[in-house]
């Protein structure tokens, strides 16, 4: 019987981009033969692997998971809303969240070789990721994650799927979930004003800026008087400070009484709020558009030319 070695496996797993239990399976019953194994393996998964490893994956789910003061936060994608329901999907997500929070992987390489087995794949997370885009028929994708074990205790909120939040705090359970809720309800970027980040500040000055130049052209033409540049360059700092009110969470209006902010609701509760993390799934990521009766317009147009 011919050995079937960690070399022999590694080279039909880069070839076929199969789980690599699926290859040692394939290469024990093809007896080490290379070309039968490859041919096991695509009546087995076909070339579904390979085949949406390239195809964006813009849906999916954002996970947490909360064990004591250590937690995590994850975002898994896939290219279609169908798979987000689908149990091996969901299966797959809800355990990296937890491996995340307990085994501390320093990047999703690192998340991908932690020992994990389901639906028969394996022996690792990345193993099984592989072997379910085989078995379901759509890429997916580990697309970023987040630990939490800074000694602060924390509270979690998961809207549907697609939203989620990571609210590390001191103080009361209660308040600190429905900061989660309006995190994940008003999407704030920082806790504070002073946490905004520059580059956001600079460009809302830009836009502020834009703005005032346009009204004041748009005064010239009309033959009104413009205003002054001190004038000027009031309105833009207030446009401004008006953005970064609107944008930091202490100084947003409360969703749950938009009477007080939620700093006032903070310390009226006795807690204080050290950090937040906000997942929203696909944010960021450039979906494909179809555009059928463009692509209808160009089947016929290249039929007449074949024609």
């Amino acid at each position: 019987m011919v050995a079937i070695t960690a070399s022999l496996v590694a080279a039909l797993r880069a070839k076929t981009d199969a789980p690599m239990m699926e290859c040692k399976k394939a290469l024990t019953e093809a007896e080490g033969n290379m070309e039968k194994a490859e041919e096991l393996l695509r009546v087995k998964l076909g070339s579904k692997a390979g085949k949406a490893a390239a195809r964006v994956t813009a849906e999916g789910v954002v996970t947490s998971f909360i064990d004591g003061a250590t937690g995590a936060l994850l975002e898994v994608n896939c290219e279609t809303d169908f798979v987000t329901k689908n149990e091996s999907f969901l299966a797959l997500s809800k355990a990296a969240v937890e491996l995340i929070a307990k085994k501390n992987p320093v990047d999703l390489t690192a998340l991908g070789a932690l020992a994990y087995s389901q639906d028969g794949f394996g022996p690792t997370l990345e193993d099984v990721r592989k072997g379910l885009i085989g078995k379901i028929g759509e890429n997916m994708s580990f697309r970023r994650f987040k630990r939490f074990a800074s000694g602060a205790r924390l509270a979690s909120y998961v809207h549907g799927t697609r939203i989620g939040v990571v609210v590390e705090f001191e103080g009361d359970d209660a308040a600190a979930k429905d900061v989660a809720m309006h995190v994940a309800a008003m999407k704030p970027v920082a806790l504070s004003s002073a946490d905004v980040p520059a580059e956001l500040v600079a460009r809302e000055r830009s836009v502020a800026a834009a703005k005032a130049a346009e009204d004041a052209a748009t005064a010239t033409a009309a033959g009104k008087p413009v205003q002054s540049a001190e004038i000027v360059a009031k309105r833009v700092e207030g446009g401004v400070q008006k953005f970064l009110k609107e944008v930091s969470l202490y100084n947003q209006p409360f969703v749950k009484n938009d009477k007080q902010s939620v700093e006032q609701m903070l310390k009226e509760r006795g807690t204080t709020v050290k950090s937040f993390t906000l997942y929203v799934v696909g944010e960021g990521i450039e979906k494909k558009v179809d555009d059928f009766a463009a692509e209808v317009a160009a089947q016929v147009a290249a039929a007449k030319q074949g024609a």
